[in-house]
């Protein structure tokens, strides 16, 4: 597979490469990023190889990451599908500043424009639930956001599944945008997002982009055991392992499916990099996930995952190192004396 190998993005017609390039290592503002120059050096590789798709947001850096992309694209900008995202706050101490409401996301996409030096946003996310705005005023906003031609498509992260589902119902029923995405964290350490939200995508047309599809760098093999930290910072760290720490992958038994990642990894001649990412292409429920490279030589690594075919038994073994625990109420209806009361014994196809 190569990066001008085009998939359909959801229910829409779109054609995104098969690895998005992430930008919130573009800029060094919040101590671990790349400078100008590799940033830059890191997006030329991207395109030149045929990807189309890089993925920002409003607060990256600080506004940065935006703003080095725009100076990027350039006369490119046609050729590429360009998404960023409205909901975190980018103002200290005004709580308007952030959200899901009317105000910020209209405030937001006029940001996020004039850093982007661009007319239209081709896909629009919601960054994460507010836990405050109801359903029917973000849905509304965005489809008037539509209307007007600033925004394309629409896309969610971060948020649960049955919320997802409410508001991609109620689009339907209005006749408003319906989401095109789901921009979700998945990696053979976060895999919880197979319980609802991965079924959910399948169900409502939504294209699944993995975020931290490396597990933020747990899965390069990078740390051991001697590393294992859990931070609850409430700011953003300035070392990449404190970003790590305080997203609570730096455990142990992260550690542990990462050794197996890196086993792996030995067996194919590749490195773990390619074999983390190669698995979770795997998925057809994925469209494409998100690399997040600091350097030229990270980046190369990652793209290199296209290449690579894992056997089904080294798929298997990484299925059963890092299998998430059932929860209700599938730990409930999957045990055989729930199945016999269900279906009475008899053989019965089933359905997801």
């Amino acid at each position: 597979m190569t990066l001008d190998h085009y998939k359909l993005l959801g229910r829409s017609g779109l054609r995104v490469s098969p690895l998005s390039l992430g930008t919130m290592t573009f800029g060094s503002d919040w101590g671990w990023g790349a400078d100008g120059d590799e940033a830059r050096r890191i997006f030329d590789l991207y395109v030149d190889r045929g990807g189309n798709f890089v993925d920002t947001s409003v607060n990256y850096t600080d506004g940065r990451a935006e703003r080095l992309l725009g100076t990027f694209i350039g006369d490119k900008r046609e050729r590429i599908v360009l998404a960023t995202k409205f909901t975190m706050a980018r103002e200290l101490g005004d709580p308007n500043s952030g959200g899901n409401h009317r105000l910020n996301m209209v405030r937001s996409v006029e940001q996020s424009l004039t850093q982007l030096g661009t007319d239209r946003i081709d896909l629009l996310y919601l960054h994460a639930w507010d836990m405050t705005t109801r359903p029917d005023e973000i849905m509304r906003a965005l489809d008037d956001l539509v209307r007007t031609g600033k925004v394309l498509y629409l896309g969610i992260c971060n948020t649960p599944a049955w919320r997802v589902a409410q508001m991609q119902t109620l689009a339907d029923m209005r006749g408003w945008s319906p989401f095109v995405a789901l921009q979700i964290e998945y990696s053979l350490v976060e895999r919880t997002v197979e319980h609802e939200l991965l079924p959910a995508a399948e169900a409502l047309g939504l294209g699944v982009l993995p975020w931290s599809p490396l597990g933020g760098g747990v899965l390069t093999g990078k740390y051991s055991l001697a590393d294992v930290e859990d931070s609850q910072e409430a700011t953003v760290s300035a070392s990449r392992k404190g970003v790590i720490a305080s997203s609570g992958h730096l455990n142990e038994r992260a550690i542990e499916i990462a050794d197996e990642v890196r086993a792996v990894a030995e067996e194919v001649d590749s490195t773990p990099s390619r074999v983390a990412l190669a698995w979770t292409l795997a998925n057809p429920t994925v469209v494409s996930p998100i690399i997040g490279a600091r350097t030229l030589a990270q980046a190369e690594d990652n793209l290199g995952a296209l290449d690579l075919v894992l056997a089904p038994e080294q798929l298997e073994r990484l299925d059963r190192i890092s299998a998430p625990s059932p929860v209700f109420p599938a730990r409930f209806t999957q045990r055989p004396l729930v199945q016999q009361l269900i279906f009475g014994g008899a053989a019965v196809e089933r359905r997801d």
